[in-house]
């Protein structure tokens, strides 16, 4: 098989129907770009940056999500009658990795369990589950996954199991001092906007949230008497950019024009707003996973109403049109 057909799928893959002009390179791209972000964070946070969690963390994570990811990857073929994705040479495979190593990596940063693995584990499992299970349909038959994986993992996580917590955001740039504390967030906040500019079209997206971050912090500075920036200090944590860049804007289950990507990212920020209110913790992932869910259930319902509505018959005739009969007819 040659490299140019080794770069694509054997099946068609719903994911590249929300990323720009419907381009599948756009969406190797992106992986792949956060893919080595993700490898390269990892790598730097375990040997310089300070994070806390042991090594194994990561490769257990790694390792479970490339394992779950094939194993249903083959499950849904073979229930579907359709050949594997990651099939068709070592291109293919190679192709078919970022969508398990990036769950993997973020599951293993994102949560604190002390030195135990076995909740690393339980979040990547949900993580790569939930893209097979917890699905919506999209039109022509197809059905996308409608969660981040990586923040449905994590936020289940965090419920079901309260000895889990999250890892401490300062250990992301706990070992660098001074100008680094700038340059390290500022790389990443760059290359970020890069990607969703040239590569997903999430821009929109990412600046909706960032304003309605911003208003409803104002908003319950107001509400509470509290000084304007403190509601505002989550934003200058590496962890939060993270968040924003390459965890909100997910192509895969966002919408695509810029109108409803903005209306989403807002959205995001309110249920934030309305869950810090409430004293909720872990605001970040439940505001997500809320609208989510509710994005989802929206797409469920529109379907079902669609396929309701009567279909009219190309060939029937219009209401209150005149029959005009055919050529040669009696």
């Amino acid at each position: 098989m040659n490299t140019q057909n080794s770069m694509q799928t054997p099946a068609f893959n719903t994911t590249v129907l929300f990323y720009p002009n419907k381009n599948p390179k756009l969406r190797l791209f992106a992986l792949w770009y956060f893919t080595a972000l993700m490898t390269f964070w990892n790598i730097l946070g375990h040997t310089f940056l300070g994070f806390e969690q042991p090594w194994a963390a990561p490769i257990v994570g790694v390792g479970t999500a490339i394992a779950i990811q094939l194993l249903l990857e083959w499950v849904d073929a073979r229930a579907k009658n359709r050949e594997v994705r990651f099939a068709g040479g070592l291109g293919n495979f190679l192709n078919s990795l970022p969508a398990a190593l990036i769950p993997g990596f973020a599951c293993a940063m994102l949560l604190y369990p002390n030195e135990r693995l076995w909740p690393i584990v339980f979040a990547v499992v949900l993580s790569i589950g939930s893209k097979v299970l917890l699905r919506a349909p999209v039109g022509e038959g197809r059905t996308q996954h409608i969660f981040n994986p990586s923040n449905f993992g994590v936020a289940a996580t965090l419920v079901l199991f309260p000895q889990v917590g999250f890892a401490p955001p300062y250990h992301f740039t706990e070992n660098i001092t001074g100008v680094w504390d700038w340059i390290l967030p500022g790389i990443i906040l760059l290359s970020g906007v890069i990607v969703h500019g040239w590569f997903t079209g999430r821009l929109p997206l990412v600046v909706a949230w960032l304003a309605g971050f911003v208003l409803q912090g104002q908003i319950r500075a107001h509400l509470f008497d509290t000084p304007a920036l403190v509601p505002l200090m989550p934003m200058t944590s590496a962890a939060f950019i993270v968040f924003t860049l390459y965890m909100i804007p997910d192509p895969a289950t966002t919408p695509l024009k810029p109108g409803r990507q903005a209306l989403f990212g807002f959205s995001v920020a309110m249920v934030y707003g309305v869950l810090q209110m409430l004293h909720l913790v872990f605001g970040l992932f439940f505001a997500l996973l809320t609208v989510c869910a509710i994005r989802g259930l929206s797409l469920h319902f529109y379907f079902a109403f669609k396929s309701l509505r009567p279909v009219r018959p190309e060939s029937a005739p219009l209401p209150n049109a005149p029959f005009v009969a055919p050529a040669g007819s009696p």
